[in-house]
């Protein structure tokens, strides 16, 4: 599930691609004194995830850009419509908007036998961790986390992913149906990476960090029901780690449905 925001911008404003880390500060508050609240300091994977501001690029006053927030958790999207709504000036780090619009959104990846794209948004957050470098024949000296790169090779990263969706799907699904670890097949057909990049990341305040994402289009095709849960799954909190802070923004950008020709069912959800 997912809430679209509508901006303008109210000046002029140079793009922050470092909006992450007050954008955060911004939805935490709006789920202050509720039941989401106290997983603020949980180690866990958070209940939510967004988009940055797009699209991305210089604003001119009166500029319009969109918001996207989504959540398995259609009472914690309501916590932060409400907030928008009363207060509908939202200050991006340097981005000054206001919010002119609020619309909910359910997108669906589809029932089984659809075909379609998933295309992040944002940036992929992979590490691997130390006890796994003998294994995928890493070899540092350091012994913290290894950001993904290309020439980890994509086992590690599609293990790593599916070892995060499990832990998610653990917290936010029932107990009693599969994660993506306990069913038969792979979550996409086909990995296309766009490309990779570093950008300074802060994590807390006051601290900066240099890390290393990923843009991916991934191909898919609906097996099952289990299978279309873990795919709507990514969709409402993300594909990889830091979601929190924005990373792994997925969105469904072709999608044909069993019957459809693919230029039928092209774009059914952008």
């Amino acid at each position: 599930m997912r809430v679209l925001a509508r901006l303008r911008a109210r000046t002029d404003a140079a793009y922050d691609n470092a909006y992450h880390h007050k954008l955060r500060g911004r939805l935490w508050g709006a789920l202050e004194g509720t039941e989401y609240g106290d997983s603020h300091d949980e180690n866990r994977p958070k209940a939510f995830t967004y988009s940055n501001p797009f699209p991305p690029g210089d604003m001119d006053e009166g500029d319009e850009r969109t918001l996207l927030v989504a959540s398995p958790y259609e009472d914690l999207l309501a916590h932060v419509a409400a907030d928008l709504k009363d207060d509908p000036e939202l200050n991006i780090g340097e981005m000054p908007f206001t919010v002119e619009e609020l619309t909910p959104l359910a997108p669906d990846v589809g029932e089984p036998g659809t075909s379609g794209t998933i295309s992040t948004g944002t940036g992929v957050l992979v590490r691997i961790p130390p006890w796994r470098f003998e294994e995928y024949g890493i070899e540092t000296e350091h012994e913290e986390a290894e950001f993904w790169r290309p020439e980890h090779t994509m086992e590690p990263f599609r293990n790593q992913i599916e070892a995060n969706l499990d832990q998610k799907h653990d917290l936010f699904c029932p107990d009693y149906l599969p994660g993506p670890s306990e069913v038969d097949g792979e979550l996409f057909d086909g990995y296309e990476l766009l490309k990779t990049f570093a950008i300074p990341v802060t994590p807390t305040t006051g601290e900066t960090e240099t890390w290393v994402l990923s843009k991916w289009r991934f191909e898919y095709t609906v097996r099952d029901d289990d299978h279309r849960r873990h795919l709507n799954l990514l969709l409402d909190v993300g594909i990889g780690e830091r979601n929190s802070l924005g990373f792994g923004f997925v969105n469904i950008v072709d999608k044909t449905e069993p019957g459809e020709t693919e230029l039928e069912g092209e774009n059914a959800f952008a």
